[in-house]
């Protein structure tokens, strides 16, 4: 289905019947229609009445429409399936880029600690960043499904950059700022970081050095002044392997690739696909100065994290069309919700 300009101005039901029209159910109709109002009329909250003037869709925004509504139609193949660790679907990496070579994020009970390492190019070691925005997570994403599919620790990464970026579904831009550039930063970068996971239990603080990638086996170029270090290889650490067996969570990898141009979208997709389906009884409310704890830190005002945050809710929610979280005074309401992955029966 096509995603015109003219649907940006329509309510509720008049969009509806549209799909209606189309051969949907009135029932998914009216969900669809509800679930993506945020979307088309691009309003920053859903408390907030509409505006007479509303901006164009985006492409983006377009997309993302248009991939809700084939995971609602479509349940999710075996290709369609990917994983996250449990833990990093509660403290996730950096979404922007940080001017230090450490970083924490504490959450609740659980935190993160990262320190960027130096990679060997052959000739010396070379000091490199920390790993930063929706590229490590879809390429943690890739490495842990082909870990858990083919059950080894040692992943085959492709013969070639692009040809790593195509499976991920990226495309290439060249130049030093270009996506494969980025990209290839972006690998080295999370190749040589050390990672640390902190956990509160009932009756224990367990410290886990979980960093995942033990070894990163790279080509070098043929000419000796430019290095490629490109993996033929990558092999998880034996002790992430064991871990990630018992606490991956599964994801539909269409979304993840919907959402891959917010780090913040993919975090907030993994978090509801992590917990809701684990809600028991109540509903529970997240309020506002915890949601900034596990989501914010990169925010200087809260009112601009709040902002942000309930934008890439809406992209989020309409790639998990059976997440039940809304906005209520003070926080978000979650409830007990159906996995974005059906339980095996």
């Amino acid at each position: 289905m096509a995603e015109d300009n003219d649907n940006k101005d329509l309510s509720v039901k008049e969009y509806a019947e549209k799909l209606v029209k189309l051969g949907m159910s009135l029932d998914d109709a009216l969900s669809i229609a509800k679930r993506t109002e945020g979307l088309r009329n691009n309003i920053p909250s859903p408390n907030r009445k509409p505006q007479k003037k509303t901006k164009p869709l985006t492409k983006r925004q377009k997309e993302i429409i248009e991939i809700g509504l084939e995971i609602e139609r479509k349940p999710p193949e075996s290709n369609d399936l990917t994983f996250m660790h449990s833990m990093m679907c509660q403290v996730g990496l950096p979404r922007k880029k940080v001017n230090s070579h450490e970083f924490e994020r504490i959450c609740g009970n659980a935190g993160i600690n990262l320190r960027a390492g130096k990679l060997w190019n052959g000739k010396e070691f070379i000091q490199q960043d920390l790993p930063y925005g929706s590229i490590p997570r879809l390429i943690m994403a890739y490495l842990n499904t082909s870990a858990l599919r083919y059950k080894s620790p040692e992943i085959e990464v492709g013969n070639t950059t692009g040809e790593f970026m195509q499976r991920l579904g990226m495309s290439l831009t060249g130049g030093k700022n270009g996506s494969y550039g980025q990209f290839r930063k972006q690998m080295q970068s999370l190749a040589a970081c050390e990672i640390t996971f902190g956990l509160t239990t009932a009756t224990k603080a367990i410290t886990y050095n979980g960093s995942p990638i033990k070894k990163f086996d790279a080509w070098l170029a043929n000419s000796d002044d430019r290095p490629a270090l490109w993996p033929a290889t990558i092999q998880f650490s034996q002790e992430y392997y064991e871990t990630l067996i018992n606490h991956a969570v599964p994801l539909d990898l269409r979304a993840m690739e919907a959402l891959s141009r917010s780090a913040l979208a993919m975090d907030i997709y993994v978090m509801l696909a992590e917990r809701l389906h684990r809600i028991s009884g109540r509903p529970v409310i997240l309020h506002w100065k915890n949601l900034r704890e596990q989501f914010g830190q990169e925010y200087r005002q809260p009112k601009d994290f709040k902002r942000a945050f309930l934008e890439q809710l809406k992209s989020a929610h309409a790639v998990y069309p059976k997440a039940k979280v809304k906005q209520v005074t003070g926080g978000l309401m979650l409830q007990a919700s159906p996995p974005p992955i059906p339980y095996k029966n």
